[in-house]
C-alpha cells in the first residue's frame, strides 16, 4: 500500500492520505500543524495520540479531510507496556506513580487468563486525564483542577489483547481494539483486575484499519519530501 506516496505537489491541495510515525513528546496537533506550515493547506488527522505514545498517525489533506470521519472509525493495533504495583492518577506516566503494591505473586498463566476475560465488547471509563468532555469541558481540566467528576463509560470493543513478554513489573502487550478505546484505561483496569494495581509505561500504535506503521514517515522524513516541492506548491489557506 504506497498512499503515503504523492506524486505531484498539486495533489496535497487536491487531497492526499499521509502516514506519520508521531515522535515522542509530540501531540497529534503538534504534527498537523508542522504539516500545515510545510503544505500551505489543510490538514486533519483522524486519531489523536498522546504525547507520550509514538507511531501511526493518518492525516489528510485538502478535499481528502472529508475522509477523516470514516478513517476515525476503523480499529486500532497497538503494542504497549504495562508497568505492574502501582498505580498513576493519568493512568500513565503524565503523573507520577502512587499506591505501590506487590505483584511478586503474578505469574504467566494468571496474566493471560485476566487478559482473556477482556475481549468482547464492554463498557470502559475514560481516564480522568484525557480529552473527553464533560459538559463542554475536557476531563483533563477538571484533572488539573483538582475537581472531582462523575465519568460515564463508553462502550467498546477489544478483539485481541496479547501477553507478549514477561519481565516483572513490565508486561508487553499487544492490542486490537474499536475506535475510542483507551489503552492507559485498559492498563489501569487490568492493573485493578490483578489485584496489583497498573499503569501504562509505554505505547506505540501499530496499525489503523490497513494502514501500518512500517508505511509511514518520520516527520523529519516529510520534511525532506516536501521541501523540493514547496515552490511548486500553491498558497491556500491553513485552516
Amino acid at each position: 500500500m504506497e498512499e503515503r506516496l504523492v506524486s505531484h505537489p498539486q495533489d496535497f491541495a487536491a487531497g492526499a492520505l499521509l502516514l506519520v510515525d508521531k515522535p515522542l513528546g509530540w501531540t497529534s496537533f503538534d504534527v498537523v500543524n508542522k504539516l500545515k506550515k510545510l503544505l500551505h493547506t489543510k490538514v486533519g488527522h483522524s486519531g489523536t495520540l498522546d504525547p507520550l505514545a509514538t507511531g501511526l498517525l493518518i492525516c489528510c489533506t485538502g478535499k481528502k479531510t472529508r475522509e477523516l470521519a470514516s478513517l476515525q472509525k476503523l480499529p486500532k493495533t497497538y503494542a504497549g507496556i504495562f508497568r505492574l504495583g502501582a498505580i498513576t492518577p493519568s493512568d500513565d506516566l503524565e503523573t507520577e506513580p502512587e499506591d505501590h503494591r506487590p505483584y511478586e505473586f503474578i505469574h504467566d498463566a494468571l496474566l493471560h487468563q485476566i487478559a482473556g476475560e477482556f475481549l468482547g465488547i464492554q463498557k470502559q471509563v475514560p481516564p480522568l486525564y484525557s480529552a473527553v468532555k464533560k459538559q463542554g469541558m475536557p476531563l483533563y481540566r477538571y484533572a488539573r483542577q483538582g475537581v472531582q467528576v462523575d465519568i460515564e463509560p463508553r462502550t467498546i470493543q477489544i478483539m485481541r489483547f496479547d501477553i507478549v513478554s514477561v519481565s516483572l513489573p513490565f508486561v508487553q502487550v499487544e492490542v486490537q481494539c474499536s475506535s475510542g478505546t483507551y489503552i492507559r484505561a485498559l492498563a489501569r483496569d487490568f492493573g485493578n483486575r490483578l489485584g496489583c494495581g497498573a499503569y501504562l509505561f509505554a505505547l506505540r500504535r501499530l496499525a489503523i484499519g490497513p494502514y501500518r506503521v512500517e508505511q509511514a514517515r518520520t516527520i523529519q522524513e516529510w520534511e525532506t519530501y516536501i521541501k523540493p516541492l514547496k515552490d511548486q506548491l500553491p498558497e491556500a489557506s491553513s485552516s
